[in-house]
């Protein structure tokens, strides 16, 4: 399996030399507008790694496997499927901290439901997006008929990671 920095570090070349081969100027004018991306960017990645790493120091392991961990149960599932849902920010923001949080004792089945819910129902998405351009009726319909997912896939999550 090719490692993702290499795909990625093949991606860049070639778009480098299409445009390149486009017009001789590109290059400089993309690598100045993927640079101030990056800058955007580090200060987001660098708080969602900090809060990644506190997670583990702050929450006492024997409450998040309680909360969180394999034997949670439907109360696990829910817990997650709510903070899934009123978490904000991207996968560069939730990820590291979803990482720290299986890391620290949080079970397969409650990490799937959270990157669902997260996935279906991110309440900013709901707000900024999804309510004013769709309505109320129709977004109050989808979240509804959505709210099963979460547990479904967790526990789904759960029955292949247990066999795999």
């Amino acid at each position: 399996m090719i490692p993702t920095l290499l795909i990625m570090l093949l991606f860049a070349i070639a778009l480098t030399v299409l445009a390149y081969l486009k017009d001789p100027s590109l290059p400089v004018a993309g690598l100045q507008d993927g640079g101030k991306m990056l800058l955007g960017i580090i200060p987001i990645l660098v708080l969602a790694f900090v809060a990644a790493g506190m997670i583990g120091k702050v929450l006492p392991r024997e409450l998040l496997t309680q909360w969180l961990g394999n034997e949670s149960g439907f109360r696990g599932l829910a817990i997650a499927t709510a903070a899934g849902s009123i978490t904000p920010g991207g996968p560069f923001i939730q990820f590291p901290i979803v990482a720290a949080l299986f890391k620290s004792g949080a079970g397969v089945a409650p990490i799937a439901a959270y990157i669902t819910a997260w996935s279906l129902f991110g309440i900013n998405r709901l707000i900024v997006f999804e309510i004013p351009l769709l309505g109320w009726k129709l977004v109050i319909a989808r979240v509804l008929a959505s709210l099963i997912f979460p547990f479904i896939i967790g526990l789904l999550t759960r029955f292949f990671y247990t066999r795999l």
